[in-house]
């Protein structure tokens, strides 16, 4: 479970830091500002300590050989892996605040508003995408993990109040 953890962190921070990056050098409004960056960490942080920690153990881990020590825990495909679920997550929403920004015409505020949201939901879908390496989304969603609903319920919740309620 710590290696499932250890990829979600690598894969939600691709898309973090690129969406502080890119909108800089290509002249961009920023996407991200700092209380999004904290709104994400709110977020983050329970996934990797309560969530992943409390997932049940794969079906199949005794019918494995256990990970050599001498290798890393870190392998080149977790990382790999990882790397290109992030990448995904930053490219999409990179194109939806692209096309709101510049194509519908959507104002600032609005279009990092909706670019933000589609990040959160894209986080939500990595949480559940991690929780299972060797099953499907449809099974991890039948395995019961009630942090796993709370986190998501917190996460959602807070960005509707974030979203409908005004300053």
């Amino acid at each position: 479970n710590i290696r499932k953890a250890m990829g979600y962190i690598l894969a939600v921070h691709v898309p973090i830091a690129g969406l502080c990056l890119i909108p800089v050098l290509l002249r961009w409004p920023l996407i991200l500002q700092p209380v999004h960056i904290v709104f994400l960490e709110l977020i983050i942080d329970p996934t990797c300590s309560i969530v992943f920690e409390g997932e049940p153990e794969e079906s199949d881990i005794m019918d494995r050989p256990p990970r050599d020590p001498s290798k890393p825990t870190f392998s080149s495909k977790l990382v790999l892996t990882s790397l290109l679920q992030g990448l995904g997550i930053l490219i999409a929403v990179l194109i939806v605040f692209g096309l709101g920004f510049y194509v519908h015409g959507l104002t600032e505020p609005d279009a990092r508003a909706l670019a933000f949201t589609t990040l959160i939901f894209a986080n939500v879908a990595l949480i559940l995408t991690n929780r299972s390496w060797t099953h499907s989304i449809i099974h991890t969603l039948r395995t019961p993990n009630k942090s796993v609903w709370w986190v998501i319920a917190g996460a959602l919740s807070l960005l509707a109040v974030t979203l409908y309620v005004p300053v």
